[in-house]
């Protein structure tokens, strides 16, 4: 079943989402959708209100990309959610995401190839099949 999901009116192309983690769940207002990410990269500020932190045995990473880099740490979460659509046990990157503008976090191509994401700029949506 396909699922459209409204994007934001906006410069950039912004939705929601929620993460669910150790059955917890967090809605995150502001989440850019990024074809140029590889993977979908969640802010670690807002991740620790439903206890996701770093942890000893976590695998750490950097990212770089225009907005500059960033190290990161990788989690799998129990699912994330976008507008009805979900994706369990999802392998994320938690970082601090200091990028210039106030986002939440963003969906990558990780996510859109799994979701057979279809992205239609005339009407402003993202197709999740």
């Amino acid at each position: 079943m396909n699922k459209a999901i409204q994007l934001s009116n906006s410069d950039l192309p912004f939705i929601e989402n929620t993460v669910y983690y150790n059955n917890q769940s967090i809605r995150l207002p502001k989440v850019l959708i990024d074809t140029g990410s590889s993977s979908t990269i969640l802010k670690l500020d807002i991740m620790e209100e439903i206890g996701l932190t770093v942890e000893l045995e976590d695998v750490l990473g950097t990212i770089s990309g225009v907005g500059g880099s960033d190290f990161v740490f990788f989690k799998t979460v129990d699912a994330i959610e976008v507008h009805g659509f979900k994706i369990e046990n999802f392998q994320v990157d938690i970082g601090t995401m200091n990028y210039g503008i106030n986002i939440d976090g963003i969906i990558g191509m990780d996510f859109l190839l799994k979701a057979k994401g279809i992205i239609d700029l005339n009407e402003l949506i993202l197709i999740c099949k």
